[in-house]
């Protein structure tokens, strides 16, 4: 695995929390958007589901990450070994990775709420959405 120095591990830490807020709370607004509906179809219980699935995965991340900045910043009054890293950093990239495929995948379905061609048009932007994003990671 890429060893990678706890400086920059920082800063990518602090960007992924910033990032993974935001993104947990879009998906929690949605989730209890959902929650007070009153609607009981299938696709709208998939979309909870995979908003879930979204909160969920941010939710870790930021904590993971928040690890990560404590560990690495200056004053950490504990001593570690930079593989005391590898598990929040493997966790909390891992979630990242999950909740920007499941809000990918939240995109996709929303269409199909409203109409097949609607539908046809957000799973064709979840998927160029999904693609891009992991292309540029």
């Amino acid at each position: 695995m890429l060893e990678l120095e706890p400086e920059y591990l920082n800063t990518i830490a602090n960007q992924l929390i910033l990032i993974s807020s935001l993104l947990s709370g879009f998906s929690i607004a949605v989730m209890a958007n959902l929650l007070v509906t009153k609607s009981e179809n299938k696709i709208s219980n998939s979309i909870l589901k995979v908003t879930t699935v979204a909160a969920a995965c941010f939710l870790v991340t930021v904590f993971s990450m928040t690890k990560i900045v404590m560990m690495t910043t200056k004053g950490y009054p504990l001593k570690f070994e930079n593989s005391a890293l590898d598990f929040p950093k493997i966790v909390g990239f891992a979630a990242f990775i999950l909740g920007i495929i499941t809000l990918s995948a939240l995109i996709a379905l929303s269409g199909w709420t409203k109409s097949k061609r609607t539908g046809i048009f957000t799973t064709i932007i979840g998927i160029l959405t999904l693609i891009t994003i992991l292309l540029n990671l």
